[in-house]
């Protein structure tokens, strides 16, 4: 059961990296790379969270490190700047229902201005939404450029051949 969890969460991954990837209009031959690379990511984060309780945000860091050095080595397979590979498999790991929860706290705070129990539930659910949305996108950022920062000539020169 615990394979099939991790399986299905895989391969929704690998689905809307291939979705996003669309967007971006890569090379055909890149959207193996992206699938792989959002599967292993976002199955990595799951497990992390799932297993030993890390929280979202260094299970993000942990998946986006993951990503990243994969689009690192697997660029160099396909001739596709990492970038190219790394942002579509990171963008299905945005805590879109953090955001989005957020938004909507927002906009209930502003209808409640004459409830102060109402404003300060509502305050309170915005900046603890904000705090997760906004640390996960920021340690989905340092993970997926870190490995740019520590490989800059491998990083650039990914689409030369030798």
């Amino acid at each position: 059961m615990i394979a099939m969890d991790v399986l299905s969460d895989a391969l929704f991954a690998a689905v809307a990296g291939m979705g996003f990837g669309a967007i971006s209009c890569p090379p055909k031959r890149a959207f193996p790379y992206i699938a792989l690379l959002a599967a292993v990511g976002h199955a990595a984060r799951f497990c992390l969270m799932t297993f030993p309780g890390v929280d979202l945000a260094t299970g993000s860091l942990a998946a986006a490190l993951l990503i990243g050095f994969g689009s690192l080595w697997l660029g160099r397979r396909c001739r596709t700047p990492m970038t190219v590979l790394c942002i579509p498999a990171l963008l299905p790991m945005i805590p879109g229902k953090y955001a989005y929860n957020m938004v909507f706290s927002q906009i209930m705070f502003l209808h409640t201005m004459g409830d102060a129990h109402g404003r300060t539930l509502y305050m309170d659910m915005f900046f603890s939404n904000a705090m997760v949305t906004c640390s996960v996108i920021f340690m989905l950022a340092v993970g997926a450029t870190l490995p740019m920062f520590l490989f800059p000539k491998r990083a650039y020169s990914i689409t030369r051949r030798r």
